[in-house]
């Protein structure tokens, strides 16, 4: 399982409440690139600032359904560039690359997952990307935070385990799991799809949910967004 703790509203007991679960340890992550069609007049993070606030509410920007993490990433990127866009929502990262390609949407938030073989083809660019570091596979690349210090929009995955799970096999668990993480062979696959494997204990994933919690609340209860 895949555990995302935030602000949403928590109707019945889940996967993502510490009353059903325990956290086990992470697994990867991958930063939320702003991709745009070679169109695009805007070819940095400062142009695409100044081109949003030369024509305020005129730009549509396509992300993942609301609370998605692409879809938070704009949300805050428009609070700190201090920009009015529109966000338009996609049901999945397939329609969202299709359009950004055919040009009907100009700009997207996504992973890149989905569009690196058309950025690598000249077909999509990437602007920036929204980890605190540049990311390996692509290091001509630059992070948002180049243009707005401290930005950051990562997203994490990490397993879980019911909560009250003896403390003897969530340690055994967790040692098969940074085994299995820290492996070559799965750093190498994860680094090819430009994400980064991530090793930790069960206190240290506790802790960055934590971090995250704090840096993403305000901005979700803000918006209202909850889990239907």
């Amino acid at each position: 399982f895949f555990k995302q703790k935030t602000a949403y509203e928590i109707k019945e007991c889940d996967w993502s409440s510490d009353v059903c679960s325990s956290d086990l340890g992470m697994l990867a992550s991958t930063s939320i690139g702003i991709i745009a069609h070679p169109s695009f007049p805007a070819k940095t993070i400062p142009e695409l600032i100044a081109l949003a606030k030369k024509e305020p509410g005129k730009l549509n920007i396509g992300t993942s359904v609301p609370g998605s993490g692409s879809y938070l990433a704009a949300e805050m990127f428009k609070a700190r560039a201090g920009i009015d866009v529109s966000l338009v929502p996609y049901k999945g990262s397939a329609a969202l690359t299709s359009d950004v390609l055919g040009g009907h949407v100009p700009v997207i938030f996504a992973v890149p997952q989905s569009s690196l073989g058309n950025i690598q083809a000249g077909q999509l660019r990437m602007l920036a990307m929204t980890s605190t570091q540049r990311v390996p596979l692509l290091t001509d690349v630059p992070t948002v935070g180049e243009s707005i210090p401290g930005f950051e929009a990562v997203l994490r995955y990490g397993l879980l385990v019911p909560a009250g799970t003896p403390r003897p096999i969530v340690d055994r668990l967790n040692a098969a799991l940074r085994s299995v993480v820290g492996s070559d062979d799965v750093k190498d696959r994860i680094a090819k799809e430009a994400g980064n494997s991530l090793v930790s204990s069960p206190e240290e994933y506790a802790a960055e949910i934590a971090r995250e919690d704090a840096m993403w609340n305000p901005l979700i209860k803000s918006l209202n967004i909850k889990v239907e």
